[in-house]
């Protein structure tokens, strides 16, 4: 089937491969016709294309005729797009995907020609070279820019959304148990981060949000704590920025242990600026967690703090972000609703929540069958 306009109307006809072309002739420049060409899956997506272009020529309009590569129109994603719009931590990660793998892999591609073929070579390849989860994630980004190129106009289709994200083995979460737990915390009673490790342990936080907290954020008189920020260097700059998500951002009642800690913890911050005079230097004010002198927290310090305390208590390989999973698994385990331990967490679903922490439902089944032998225990 296919349909045709006069030439200088433009012209829509069917492929061979099921998919439609729209077609505008531009006039002649240097001895050559110049065509415009539009694809889509759909008669009427290619009708819309091929009717604005034809508008704009009759409006007196340029009709673009730039066939740029994925290269050219990646850059401009980020530069023009992606780094006014979103956090800059999440903008360096799509600059440096881009530039490692997206653009080497499909950077000379014409981007309006790019097919679900060449994303999926991309992404083998990657799983052999790399890993399964930077091609994931390569696969992410290029999701997200091809999404945009579609609002624009500038393709007819999201290719990326067209390839299935290779599989990947979930690690099993192996957190302590609540013993080792417990050994931790006694092994950092006494420690001037004392405070900052336990409630990471006890409050599920992300690294980031523990050495963004600010005293504001502390509620002492209502047990209450917010977690409203982290802190990231940038640009060789420390800086508080928003959370993640929205369901990020929270408000969590503090354990009666954690308001002791928490308390102690502030006495000595005082002592230490004392201590300090002119040398204390708030880089950020009233983060909760400092160095000796003020400072925020180098993230390569806290870690090494942490695996000498672990080591000093004798206890397995665990990483810093593991004090998370350990408070989402010691929760749980003690019949926490998920819809709770979700909100604790900040995860955005809790579906999330139980895919991560699928390990801890044969206990909870066990306990809810022995929670139902109990109710249908006969009396004697």
């Amino acid at each position: 089937m296919s349909g045709k306009r006069g030439q200088n109307e433009g012209s829509i006809y069917k492929r061979g491969d099921g998919r439609w072309t729209a077609c505008i002739n531009l006039g002649w420049q240097n001895g050559r016709l110049k065509r415009k060409y539009f694809y889509g899956d759909t008669h009427a997506e290619v009708q819309k294309a091929l009717t604005k272009a034809l508008r704009d020529q009759e409006q007196g309009l340029p009709v673009a005729v730039e066939r740029q590569t994925v290269a050219q129109f990646l850059d401009r994603w980020l530069n023009d797009y992606a780094k006014p719009r979103i956090r800059p931590k999440t903008y360096r990660s799509y600059d440096k995907t881009t530039r490692l793998y997206l653009k080497p892999k499909l950077g000379r591609f014409v981007l309006e020609k790019l097919a679900p073929q060449h994303v999926q070579e991309m992404m083998t390849n990657l799983t052999e070279e790399v890993s399964a989860h930077t091609a994931k994630y390569a696969r992410t980004v290029l999701r997200v820019a091809l999404g945009q190129a579609l609002k624009w106009g500038l393709v007819a289709r999201n290719v990326a959304t067209l390839v299935d994200p290779p599989r990947q083995t979930r690690k099993r979460i192996d957190p302590w148990t609540p013993e080792e737990a417990r050994q931790f915390l006694e092994i950092i009673r006494g420690d001037r981060l004392e405070a900052l490790f336990s409630v990471a342990l006890a409050m599920g936080l992300r690294r980031g949000e523990s050495l963004g907290l600010r005293w504001s954020d502390v509620d002492f008189d209502n047990r209450a704590l917010r977690v409203e920020s982290q802190l990231q260097r940038i640009d060789n700059e420390w800086k508080l920025v928003e959370t993640k998500s929205e369901s990020s951002r929270r408000a969590l009642p503090l354990p009666a242990r954690i308001i002791t800690a928490l308390r102690a913890h502030r006495v000595r911050q005082l002592e230490e600026k004392m201590l300090a005079g002119e040398g204390w230097t708030e880089t950020l004010p009233e983060l909760v967690f400092t160095t000796s002198v003020g400072t925020p927290i180098e993230e390569r310090n806290l870690i090494r703090k942490f695996h000498g305390l672990r080591n000093k208590a004798g206890l397995r390989h665990q990483r810093f972000h593991d004090l998370r999973h350990c408070a989402a698994s010691l929760l749980l385990m003690q019949g926490v609703p998920a819809k709770v331990v979700q909100e604790i967490l900040g995860h955005s679903s809790i579906t999330l929540t139980m895919n991560t922490y699928s390990h801890v439902m044969p206990v909870m089944k066990r306990d809810a069958a022995d929670l139902m032998d109990a109710i249908l225990a006969s009396r004697n």
